[in-house]
């Protein structure tokens, strides 16, 4: 199996790069220069105004977006949003998902939590939902959220607007646009269910699968350019007049940091082709995500740990690192949920 990126995957993401540099990492311009630039429609379907691109282009952005830890909504716009649209939605929504390829609106997707799913009844006129979504990134600035909900015939995948549905923001951990939707008593037209019901679990699963590999593809980026800070500072901060990076100690939290970040690439890569493929990928997107969770753990904490002092000041870009790490780490479900999910995959092999 090659990973070698393709020409495409890697002058998107080179593109992203440079954009992302010419511009301050806590700032919202760069979305408006992804957007100039065509990044965000590039991968996009061309019905929604894209090049056609794929999850594998979409993964070599998400990547250098992690390495700025810039909190921009290109994971919930348009991996998940746009392209769901696009490839499932009616026409009106596939012109929802050109806009957000152009960078005219965000979109959102509120997934289905396994705990506590949001319902969905059929009432006069449409559906009504209930229920409520916490956490759910660029729900706060999105101009339409995607709710996957169980009806009495399975799950379907509602598009739902904020004057709909009560939306309060949040301060989470590394994503400064998440929100509280709430949806009792909201009821939505049904021409808003994305696909069909029918097609709902489909969609659903979809969605689920893609948001894990985007998040995994996130904390590469992070991992990445925190073990490079932190291999950097190791090689100019001096203690006991020698570099602190000749100390066994910490030569050898920089190789296991290595090794993590190699094992977040490697897992990354094999779930996003697969799926990619359409070929059975729910293990290996486990996987990745199990290496994402506990390798960006246990970079993010050597980064801390390695600069000192320096680690733990909010003001300074490790700590940016840091919060973005955790949010990836437990979005979707940390290393733990991922080895049940796996475990419960192999136990059904028989």
């Amino acid at each position: 199996m090659d990973f070698t990126l393709t020409a495409g995957q890697d002058e998107l993401g080179g593109l992203t790069r440079e954009i992302l540099a010419s511009q301050p990492s806590t700032s919202r311009e760069p979305w408006a220069e992804l957007a100039k630039a065509g990044v965000l429609a590039a991968a996009l379907p061309e019905s929604a105004g894209g090049d056609g691109l794929g999850l594998l282009e979409q993964c070599a952005v998400l990547i250098e977006i992690g390495r700025t830890a810039a909190d921009l909504p290109y994971l919930p716009s348009i991996v998940l949003g746009a392209s769901a649209l696009a490839r499932f939605g009616s026409a009106e929504q596939q012109r929802l998902a050109a806009q957000a390829g152009r960078g005219e609106i965000v979109l959102a997707a509120a997934l289905a939590d396994e705990r506590e799913p949001a319902t969905a009844r059929e009432v006069a006129g449409g559906w009504q939902l209930s229920g409520t979504k916490t956490a759910v990134p660029a729900g706060a600035v999105a101009r339409a959220v995607l709710i996957p909900a169980v009806t009495p015939a399975g799950v379907a995948v509602f598009l739902a607007e904020p004057e709909q549905v009560s939306v309060q923001p949040q301060q989470v951990t590394g994503s400064g646009d998440a929100a509280l939707i709430e949806l009792d008593g909201v009821t939505v037209p049904g021409d808003r269910v994305v696909g069909s019901v029918e097609a709902g679990p489909e969609i659903a699963d979809w969605l689920l699968a893609r948001a894990t590999v985007g998040f995994c593809a996130l904390q590469l980026g992070v991992a990445e350019r925190a073990l490079e800070l932190t291999a950097a500072y190791a090689r100019t901060r001096e203690q006991f007049g020698k570099p602190i990076g000749s100390f066994q100690a910490v030569s050898q939290r920089l190789a296991d940091g290595y090794i993590d970040v190699e094992a977040i690439r490697l897992t990354l890569w094999q779930a996003a082709w697969r799926l990619s493929e359409a070929l059975p990928a729910d293990t290996e997107v486990a996987t990745a995500k199990f290496w994402a969770a506990e390798g960006g753990h246990r970079v993010a904490h050597t980064a801390v740990h390695v600069h000192g002092g320096i680690g733990i000041d909010m003001d300074a870009d490790v700590h940016r690192y840091y919060a973005a790490a955790k949010f990836n780490e437990f979005a979707l479900g940390g290393a733990t949920a991922q080895l049940l999910r796996i475990g419960a995959a192999l136990a059904s092999q028989g």
